[in-house]
């Protein structure tokens, strides 16, 4: 018995000298300067875009893993990660199948310019390609995926850095997902999801409010996808949510259903349709005083408007904002109309204030053109109400610009031909 123990231990102490120089030949081989360029050209040839690798690794102890460092794609502007890990699933390994268990990203930089050029590179490459047979491409999703230290540059140079980890299911949608906003114009912010079934809870910590509710995701027909959902938004700052821009200020309430049908994931944000309900507590308008505005004729660029209640609805057809049904009030003025706000953020609406006067015994109503854009906001009087203004200072001055305006937006309408819009 003791000479059999002796031989298996020598038995397994030469299995180990024998893998641990495997491993040795394998880290020297896998680290030298051939391979890591080889490696480096197959996958550039694989992006449609250059590829630069610092150094590659693997580990066998205590779970088989490559490691890939300073890893730059040279799109324009480049994209750059200081370390990428790998880890495979033993029994797909067992099988002859790679599948990912669990990557990991330290410490990477993703302008979105960049992603947009690979993007571009990739589908050129592979343009008029069909997909390989065989099972979908959800299979080569890693299970975990960890995110340390990510950050994201958008176009117009604004960058948000986060942490987060996610994990799929078996067919290989979310189960879970973490993310915290370590640094940028969200800094502090923290989001949760978690499966539930056939559909997803998702609750938002962001600029002092919550966002929570519960998203689906269900087959449309014809490989279509259809996600739908309902979100309440709770005591968030606004101003937040459009940062830089300080437009409007307050704490929001809302209630949001979305729904959007696409067959590939890239053309979600532009089929997204959402309708909200919303009002805004404590609002200011920054930028825009409305009092200033109807009292005299012109544009107004400077200013605030402090308002006791602001609500209305929006909605929204991919990066296209509606706002209709405005209501709001500040003391002797109130105000309604709609604004739409296009993809690149410029303005443009009619809002009717109405303020109060003792000349004529209750309110005036004088319409606005909005303009602008979201950054610089800026109302004026219609084409019709400026002639109207200018014939009620002089003619009224009783009555006063105020009334002028609104009979000469009347006029106005009556006579689009004559006054134009």
């Amino acid at each position: 018995m003791n000479r059999f123990v002796k031989w298996a231990l020598i038995a397994l102490a030469v299995v180990l000298v024998v893998l641990g120089g495997v491993a040795f030949a394998l880290q020297r081989w896998v680290g030298s300067d051939d391979f890591r360029a080889r490696i480096a050209q197959q996958v550039s040839a694989a992006a449609g875009v250059p590829v630069q690798l610092g150094g590659i690794s693997v580990a066998l102890w205590p779970l088989p893993a490559v490691a890939l460092d300073q890893v730059q794609v040279q799109s324009k502007p480049p994209l750059t990660l200081e370390r990428i890990e790998a880890r495979p699933v033993w029994a797909g390994l067992l099988r002859g199948r790679l599948e990912i268990s669990t990557l990991i990203v330290r410490n990477a930089v993703v302008p979105e310019l960049a992603v947009t050029a690979i993007g571009a590179a990739f589908q050129k490459k592979n343009a008029g390609k069909k997909p390989e047979a065989g099972r979908g491409s959800m299979s080569f999703l890693p299970r975990r995926t960890v995110l340390d230290h990510v950050t994201w540059v958008q176009a117009k140079g604004g960058r948000d850095t986060v942490d987060a980890q996610a994990t799929l299911d078996d067919d290989g949608l979310p189960a879970s997902a973490r993310i915290a906003v370590t640094e940028g114009k969200f800094a502090g912010a923290r989001a949760a999801v978690d499966r539930d079934g056939d559909h997803w809870a998702v609750k938002i910590d962001v600029a002092g409010g919550t966002i929570a509710g519960k998203v689906r995701l269900a087959t449309a027909g014809k490989g279509a996808a259809l996600l739908d959902g309902q979100l309440d938004t709770a005591n968030v700052e606004i101003s937040t949510l459009t940062a830089p821009s300080r437009t409007l200020t307050g704490r929001l309430e809302a209630h949001t259903t979305l729904r959007a049908e696409f067959k590939d994931a890239g053309a979600l944000a532009d089929a997204l349709q959402t309708q909200t309900k919303f009002t805004v507590h404590k609002a200011v308008v920054h930028g825009i005083d409305l009092e200033k505005a109807v009292k005299s004729v012109g544009m107004n660029r400077s200013g605030e408007t402090h308002l006791d209640t602001l609500a209305g609805n929006v909605a929204t057809q991919g990066r296209t904002v509606h706002v209709t049904n405005l209501v709001a009030t500040s003391g002797v003025l109130s105000a309604n109309g709609n604004v739409t706000m296009s993809p690149d953020k410029a303005l443009k609406g009619r809002v009717t204030v109405d303020l109060a006067s003792a000349a004529v015994g209750g309110a005036i109503g004088v319409p606005l053109e909005v303009g602008g854009t979201l950054d610089s906001p800026s109302v004026s009087l219609s084409r019709g109400a400026l002639l109207g203004a200018a014939v009620g200072t002089v003619l009224a001055p009783g009555v006063g610009t105020g009334a002028g305006a609104s009979l000469g937006d009347k006029l106005g309408a009556g006579l689009k031909g004559l006054f134009g819009k």
